[in-house]
C-alpha cells in the first residue's frame, strides 16, 4: 500500500472510533476544524486522495459508512491545501441520510447528482 492509502486507512480507523463510541460531535468538530495545508495542484490531488480512500475502504475490515469515507476524504484533502467540505444531507421519505464531499460546489467522492437527492443539513 502507498503512504497515502495508509494515511486514508488510518483516518478511517480514527473516525470509526468516534462513531463506535457514539461521539458524532467530536467527529464533526475534527472535520470542521481540520487545518488547511499548503495548496497543491487541486485536480490531481483530489483524484489521488479519492482513489486512496476508495482503496482503503476496500481493505478496511468492516463496511465503511459514507460518513467515515467523507470525513476521511475531507481531512486528507484539507491537509493538502484543498478547500473541501463534508456535506451532511437527508431525505424525508423514505428517510435516508448521507454524507459526501464537495470542492468548489462540485461533488468529488460520489455521484454528481447526489445533492439533488438530499436536503443539505450542514457543511463542515
Amino acid at each position: 500500500m502507498t503512504p497515502l492509502v495508509l494515511h486514508a486507512y488510518w483516518q478511517l480507523i480514527l473516525f470509526d472510533r468516534y462513531l463506535t463510541r457514539g461521539n458524532f460531535r467530536n467527529l464533526y468538530e475534527r472535520v470542521r476544524a481540520h487545518p488547511l495545508g499548503e495548496s497543491q495542484v487541486v485536480s490531481e490531488t483530489i483524484r489521488r486522495i479519492c482513489s486512496a480512500v476508495d482503496l482503503a475502504c476496500i481493505w478496511y475490515w468492516k463496511p465503511v459508512l459514507c460518513l467515515h469515507r467523507s470525513a476521511a476524504t475531507t481531512c486528507l484533502l484539507k491537509s493538502r491545501g484543498v478547500r473541501a467540505e463534508m456535506i451532511i444531507g437527508a431525505q424525508l421519505l423514505p428517510f435516508k441520510a448521507h454524507a459526501w464531499v464537495e470542492v468548489d460546489g462540485r461533488v468529488v467522492n460520489d455521484k454528481s447528482y447526489t445533492p439533488e437527492m438530499y436536503q443539505v443539513l450542514d457543511r463542515c
